[in-house]
């Protein structure tokens, strides 16, 4: 049965411009794609400034905006590369939702079933708990334990650009196989409106 937290609203991509992008674990480990999250989160950057073209007032918009998708959607990509889960056949995906207000993204991933709880209780957290508190906190954590579980992409991304996140946990079966997948969602408002 799924599970959601926060801002998570499932969505349809066939009524607004989108791109999804996958990433299949069998061609290269998905930990060994580090260097390709770069280049996609600058891939949907450049992409999405083809949907704001017009009057001068909006260069500074469009800078803004490319400047945010590209932090958010490297953020996403490398958390969902770094948690996922090797022991299972599961692709990894990143897509985004344009609307003329708003821009979503979606990226799904497996997850370990032991890293789920964890999840769970920073998800709580972040939720609850006020955020410069916990970013404070975080990189107090960071500088004394493992900084794989800090959290603070998440914190930048609701401090620094305003977005509503949300996750969705899920079991499916495949092939006999148990596997936990974690949808995370970002909804970031549009200072200037899209030309779709």
């Amino acid at each position: 049965m799924a599970q959601t937290f926060g801002d998570y609203v499932d969505e349809q991509p066939t009524n607004v411009e989108h791109l999804i992008i996958g990433f299949s674990p069998t061609s290269i480990p998905l930990k060994q794609r580090w260097r390709n999250n770069g280049l996609s989160a600058d891939f949907l950057a450049d992409y999405l400034q083809t949907f704001f073209v017009g009057e001068d007032k909006q260069i500074g918009a469009r800078a803004e905006i490319k400047s945010a998708v590209g932090y958010i959607a490297n953020e996403l990509l490398e958390n969902a590369m770094k948690f996922s889960d090797d022991s299972v056949d599961y692709a990894t995906s990143i897509a985004f939702h344009l609307h003329k207000d708003c821009l979503t993204f979606y990226v799904r991933n497996s997850i370990p079933k032991h890293n789920v709880s964890h999840f769970h209780h920073f998800i709580e957290e972040l939720l609850t708990q006020d955020l410069a508190d916990l970013y404070i906190k975080q990189l107090e954590k960071n500088a004394t334990l493992d900084s794989a579980h800090s959290g603070l992409g998440f914190i930048t991304m609701i401090q620094d650009y305003d977005a509503l996140l949300g996750w969705k946990f899920d079991c499916l079966t495949k092939d006999e196989q148990e596997i936990n997948t974690v949808t995370t969602r970002v909804k970031l408002e549009l200072p200037v409106k899209a030309n779709v």
